[in-house]
């Protein structure tokens, strides 16, 4: 499912229509980036919870020339799923 999926598939069963549908989407998407940039997490009870993670700095490989590189710390993004959705899918 992309994302044109999941506005149709919310436009139907919301009764709303597709624009409602995608302001709807990019809200979500949008308040789920500005809380994890500030460093916040967002929980969706039921659904599971988005979080910033923080991956450490490493080093890597170039797969070309073999050649050792620092790989710099990144804070990223991270979805540990709710009990509801867990059962939901088994």
């Amino acid at each position: 499912m992309n994302k044109a999926d999941l506005i149709e598939h919310i436009a139907q069963q919301a009764e709303l229509s597709k624009l409602a549908a995608e302001r709807a989407v990019d809200a979500l998407v949008g308040a789920v980036k500005t809380n994890l940039r500030k460093g916040q997490a967002v929980t969706l009870v039921g659904f599971g919870t988005f979080y910033p993670g923080q991956r450490a700095a490493r080093t890597g490989r170039n797969p070309k020339t073999g050649e050792a590189l620092q790989i710099a710390a990144a804070r990223v993004p991270k979805f540990r799923a709710g009990k509801a959705l867990k059962d939901a899918i088994n």
